[in-house]
């Protein structure tokens, strides 16, 4: 029975069907649910941001849907939080996560955001125009796995180059996976700034996050 209300909140959710999902969460809650529920509940959702991502790369889903759904899922984890643990949980890993310097857009950033967190990593998000000394400073002082680098504008192609320069200097390059991403991006700005991956949605790039730590 219990089996079947995570099938159901994972379905809500890659359906975009905010009022079920929603109403499944609260008659969890409802229940006063244990920790290790709220935990099931939470991979629940990491399953219907993957039915999400997969109808996005199947060109089902476009990028407002995306945002529709993490917008959702903000609200999903609302309720859930007061029953996770205080340091939520097993993780997979930790990703600091902003804008490149000089690139004031973050609407690509935070639908990634959302979904790393669904999948089970621990997310720093510095926000946006962020220099490359406060990613430094970040991935010093948590010990991440992954830094991530977003960008819209084509100038952030060059500033992202900057932050992994700075990581190089600071002696901390080969301790992390970098990411890029963002529309502009490409395999050969990847190769050209010394970035390990690059991704222009948020499901690939979770994806690629996900091997890198598993």
């Amino acid at each position: 029975m219990m089996e079947n209300k995570f099938e159901l909140i994972a379905n809500a959710l890659g359906e975009l069907d905010e009022e079920q999902f929603m109403e499944e969460l609260n008659a969890l809650i409802k229940a006063d649910p244990t920790e290790d529920t709220a935990n099931e509940a939470v991979k629940a959702c990491a399953k219907g941001m993957e039915i999400v991502g997969n109808y996005f790369e199947e060109e089902e889903y476009f990028v407002g849907d995306l945002i529709f759904a993490a917008d959702i899922l903000t609200n999903g984890f609302d309720l859930l939080a007061p029953y996770l643990a205080t340091d939520g949980g097993d993780k997979i890993g930790k990703i600091v996560l902003g804008s490149a310097p000089g690139d004031l857009h973050d609407i690509g950033k935070n639908i990634f955001m959302k979904m790393a967190e669904a999948a089970g990593f621990e997310v720093f998000d510095l926000g946006v125009d962020v220099a490359p000394e406060k990613f430094v400073e970040k991935v010093k002082e948590v010990n991440a796995d992954i830094v991530g680098i977003s960008g819209l504008l084509t100038l952030s192609l060059d500033t992202m180059g900057d932050v992994i320069n700075a990581l190089k200097e600071a002696g901390i390059r080969d301790n992390v996976k970098v990411m890029i991403g963002g529309n502009p991006v490409t395999e050969a700005v990847m190769l050209r700034v010394g970035a390990d991956a690059y991704s222009t949605n948020a499901s690939t790039g979770v994806k690629q996050c996900k091997e890198w730590v598993m």
